[in-house]
């Protein structure tokens, strides 16, 4: 089959698939967070992953608002605004458009957002309130703001990814002064960030076991891979710069009998780069409800990373989603794959195609190891999105409940007070509200 086009993802996930459980909720301490603004470079509606789990657990218990990346019109004739999605799961998604002349000026379309982020505030009634960001770079829209909590949840190192803009890596660093808390998606990139700011805290990738391990159950076969025989392997996840293509292009020349499953949108690489053999199949983006259905029709599960600096500080949450449905994995050695999945003897690591060919060759036997899945669902015991979530809240109360009374109201005068308001107003040069 070709590969699909590069196009965005379908909406990914439900509500029910991100609920805190009742255990969660019932050995949890009060929660007594404000309002939660969180400033992302990802669609919410793109891939169902990190910020989707946390996020919509926070908006379980208070109002949660999703500020994505502006929409630039094709023309100038749209006057800048502010477009708010609601979303089943609580969370509100907050998109500026701005007219086509703001594109090659990034001081004027931040100015924009942050006037029009001004008057959303307002209209919200939204006073007291904590940042989130998972990208410095929104640093330029929200500078006028005082959160009475700010947290940088870094999920990727990316200064090293595609594409990624010049100022990053001195936003980062602004970030980490202004952040009362860093948290990070890994252990490799928690190494690395904790040298930079004094309160970091690693939360690698959890798991929706309940949701995953739907494949260990009986599910239809979804009609686009009833027709591939067998072996599967498979890989799902974005299509990019860190897939290794050519380790996919020899598994799939030196194994014509293996077919290769490839689920995910293609994005920042051409299409026609990816091999086009007749054994590798590509079935495009999914639904994550779907993607149980996928996996229980796999032989072997893959993290076909290529070792490059995009993947170096990566924490791949399909390695227990992997697991979870019971599916034996192969990995390249991914540093947080070999700590601590390959070190515990759960996923097989090969640095190159004669060796991952290998280790795929006896992963087909291994869904009958007892002891290989007795090991894998006793480590998957210890580890949730619950439990992430839980932690990453508790910090946040103490560090919030730590502050003294008066740093609080100081940080609310930028927006929760009339006279204050409209001072901020008068700086971005935005029309008074009333």
């Amino acid at each position: 089959m070709p590969p699909s086009p590069t196009v965005e993802a379908p909406l990914c996930a439900s509500a029910t698939a991100a609920r805190p459980s009742a255990t969660a909720a019932e050995t949890a301490a009060p929660y007594t967070l404000p309002d939660l603004v969180c400033f992302a470079h990802l669609h919410w509606d793109f891939v169902w992953q990190r910020p989707q789990h946390l996020l919509s657990r926070f908006a379980q218990h208070g109002r949660v608002f999703y500020v994505e990346d502006a929409f630039y019109h094709a023309d100038d004739s749209v006057e800048p605004h502010m477009e708010v999605k609601e979303r089943q799961d609580g969370v509100r998604v907050v998109v500026a458009h701005l007219p086509q002349r703001l594109r090659a000026d990034e001081a004027g379309a931040d100015q924009a957002q942050a006037e029009l982020l001004t008057r959303f505030f307002h209209e919200q009634r939204i006073t007291t309130y904590a940042f989130w960001y998972y990208t410095p770079m929104a640093l330029g829209k929200s500078r006028p703001f005082r959160p009475v909590l700010t947290v940088y949840d870094c999920m990727d190192e990316l200064a090293n990814f595609k594409f990624a803009h010049p100022e990053l890596k001195s936003r980062e660093r602004e970030l980490f002064d202004k952040a009362d808390l860093v948290f990070t998606g890994g252990q490799t990139l928690y190494e690395a960030k904790r040298e930079q700011h004094a309160d970091a805290h690693a939360f690698p990738s959890s798991i929706d076991k309940a949701h995953f391990g739907q494949a260990r159950g009986p599910l239809a076969e979804p009609a686009d891979q009833a027709g591939i025989p067998h072996p599967r392997i498979g890989f799902f996840g974005v299509v990019d710069e860190r897939l290794d293509i050519e380790l996919l292009r020899q598994l799939a020349h030196n194994h014509p009998a293996w077919q290769f499953v490839i689920i995910g949108p293609v994005v920042k690489i051409d299409p026609a780069t990816l091999p086009r053999t007749p054994n590798v199949h590509y079935l495009g983006g999914k639904d994550y409800q779907e993607l149980p259905a996928y996996l229980k029709g796999w032989n072997v599960a893959t993290l076909l990373f290529a070792d490059n600096e995009s993947t170096r500080f990566i924490s791949p949450t399909k390695t227990p989603e992997y697991l979870a449905a019971g599916n034996p994995v192969v990995s390249t050695p991914i540093r947080d794959v070999v700590r601590p999945y390959g070190d515990l003897n759960l996923v097989q690591i090969a640095d190159n195609a004669a060796d991952f060919g290998r280790a795929i060759a006896t992963a087909l036997a291994q869904r009958d190891d007892a002891d290989w899945r007795q090991r894998t669902d006793a480590y998957l015991a210890t580890i949730s999105w619950d439990q992430t979530w839980q932690a990453m809240t508790d910090l946040m109360q103490q560090r919030l409940a730590a502050k003294p009374p008066a740093a609080a109201r100081a940080a609310n005068l930028a927006l929760g007070e009339p006279a204050a308001a409209q001072a901020l107003e008068r700086s971005l040069q935005a029309p008074a509200t009333t």
